[in-house]
C-alpha cells in the first residue's frame, strides 16, 4: 500500500486548509483511514480516523468541531477540513491506516502504516 498526503502550507490562525490522501495498492473501500500528525519535539498523536464506508468518524478531543475527516472511495482519497486553525495545530500530518480490512480505528495504536507526511504551519 502506498499512501500520498498533500495540501499542507503555512496560513494564519484562523484559517483552513485541507489535506487531502491518495491510496494505492490495495482495496480502498475495505480500510479504514486516519490521521496523524507531529510536531516538533513532540511524540506523533492521533487526529481523526474514519471507518472504510464512511459512516464512523472519530477525532481527538483537541480537534473536535474544528476538523472534518471524511473520504471518497470512488478516488480512493480520504480528506481532513481543518477550519479555525491554531498555531498549536502546526505539524508534520501524516495520512495512515490499518492493515486489517474492515477494522476500527479509534485511536493511534489502532493505525499500523503511514505514508509521507505534508507540513502544517499556522502562524499567530
Amino acid at each position: 500500500v502506498q499512501l500520498q498526503a498533500s495540501g499542507g502550507g503555512l496560513v494564519q490562525a484562523g484559517g483552513s486548509l485541507r489535506l487531502s490522501c491518495v491510496a494505492s495498492g490495495r482495496t480502498f473501500s475495505s480500510y479504514s483511514m486516519g490521521w496523524l500528525r507531529q510536531a516538533p519535539g513532540k511524540e506523533r498523536e492521533f487526529v481523526a480516523a474514519i471507518s472504510w464506508s464512511g459512516v464512523s468518524t472519530y477525532y481527538a478531543d483537541s480537534v473536535k468541531g474544528r476538523f472534518t475527516i471524511s473520504r471518497d472511495n470512488a478516488k480512493n482519497t480520504v480528506y481532513l477540513q481543518m477550519n479555525s486553525l491554531k498555531p498549536e495545530d502546526t505539524a508534520v500530518y501524516y495520512c495512515a491506516t490499518i492493515m486489517t480490512p474492515r477494522r476500527l480505528i479509534q485511536r493511534g495504536d489502532d493505525m499500523d502504516y503511514w505514508g509521507s507526511g505534508t507540513q502544517v504551519t499556522v502562524s499567530s
